[in-house]
């Protein structure tokens, strides 16, 4: 019995137990034609459900891409009071193995300071710093940081060691603005760069990136806690990291939506929340509750540009009106050579001179106004510009001249 689908079977089998004896036998149709009824009957729900599906992807799809441009708060803002700190201290790194310091009178007195304080008195002349370092140690300290806690620390040297590698910070008190200790730094030195080689009269050294500056992940504890305070009354202030006047009102508005009337803008920098009746005592839950709700932030036209590198950015809210542009580039080629003259050969008069010969060629390109529709978006500028051949020089060029016929409504920032 041949094979047919589990669904076909039972069919076929009526089918051939119905036929009469003697009756004309029938050709059965193609398979293809026999399936088709059967998989519309069969196969109509799934596909009405495959629809659905396809329905409910692009509704996402489109809710998606409608919200692609908002951001959550806590990406705009920081919480007034919920800041960061600088610490600094002055300490010394030894075991240099003759990297250190070349004897400096600052770095023969730290040592001895040092020195005192473990009951040993030696004269500061009689002092070697070859070993010996003096540096300055910095650190972030942040909001909320605990007693017992650690942060990271940097490391720069003060005199004019070679190098850091291979050495240990001792315990150095890191210091507020206040003056008061409120982290102590210790530990081995981590350097991203080396020296290498002598130098010298006939020698030669390497280095790469900077040995003078080093680093200790997690090499300060945290002695004393800063105190912070977040809320003012019964107010929340929202500080935005880039200030503006109407990403601050918009931000207002979206906190308004879901708490009413408890947010205003006092400024470009600021927005004001007041704390719900429901919300005293739970600041943390407030806050967190706060942060995740979404914004559409305003974007300002400006065109970054960096002369030193040549890079260009622009945001998309760029604008050029109508106008024309024509570029090209002059090349000026300077060639300076030696011409020899000298007597024929024999002659017992002349001189054999050298004599310079200098041949400048100016070669200029050709170059056509072309026309520039009025341009809204940044995709289309940048595809014009390509389009003109331009490089990233000459877009500076370009887009400076713009700005100055007023046809650029943008703010240009030149690095």
């Amino acid at each position: 019995m041949p094979l047919v689908p589990r669904h076909l079977k039972p069919k076929h089998l009526d089918a051939t137990k119905r036929r009469e004896p003697g009756a004309e036998s029938r050709e059965p149709k193609p398979r293809s034609t026999r399936l088709l009824p059967l998989l519309d009957s069969r196969l109509s729900a799934p596909w009405h459900l495959c629809a659905k599906l396809l329905c409910w992807i692009a509704l996402l799809t489109f809710a998606f891409a409608a919200s692609a441009d908002n951001v959550r708060v806590r990406d705009l803002v920081t919480v007034a009071g919920a800041r960061d700190n600088q610490l600094a201290g002055y300490g010394v790194v030894v075991g240099l193995a003759g990297d250190g310091d070349k004897d400096p009178i600052y770095t023969q007195q730290t040592m001895a300071n040092l020195l005192r304080r473990y009951g040993v008195n030696v004269p500061v002349s009689t002092l070697s710093a070859k070993n010996v370092a003096v540096v300055m140690v910095t650190a972030d300290i942040p909001a909320f940081a605990k007693p017992g806690e650690r942060i990271d620390v940097q490391v720069a040297s003060m005199g004019d060691a070679k190098s850091l590698q291979g050495g240990v910070l001792l315990q150095t008190a890191l210091l507020g603005a206040d003056n008061r200790v409120y982290a102590v730094a210790q530990g081995p030195v981590s350097v991203g760069g080396f020296t290498a080689g002598q130098g010298g009269g006939g020698g030669a050294t390497v280095t790469k990136n900077h040995p003078t500056v080093a680093q200790i992940i997690g090499g300060a504890i945290v002695e004393q806690e800063i105190p912070t305070t977040i809320v003012s009354g019964d107010t929340i202030e929202l500080l935005l990291r880039d200030p503006d006047f109407t990403s601050a009102a918009l931000m207002a508005a979206a906190i308004n939506e879901v708490y009413t009337n408890s947010a205003h803008a006092v400024d470009s920098t600021s927005v004001q929340v007041r704390l719900p009746p429901a919300a005293v005592g739970q600041t943390v839950n407030f806050i967190a509750q706060l942060e995740n709700i979404e914004v559409t932030p305003d974007e300002p036209a400006r065109i970054i540009l960096n002369e030193r590198t040549g890079t260009i950015v622009a945001t998309a809210s760029i604008h050029i009106s109508s106008c024309a542009v024509a570029y090209g580039n002059i090349t000026i080629n300077v060639a300076s050579t030696l011409n020899v003259s000298q007597p024929a050969p024999f002659s017992k008069t002349g001189q054999t001179v050298v004599t310079p010969h200098t041949t400048t060629e100016v070669t200029e390109s050709k170059s056509s106004i072309i026309p520039l529709p009025e341009m809204p978006t940044v995709e289309k500028v940048a595809a014009a510009l390509n389009a003109l051949g331009a490089t990233p020089r000459d877009m500076m060029a370009i887009f400076q001249a713009m700005k100055q016929a007023g046809a650029m409504q943008a703010e240009l920032v030149i690095r």
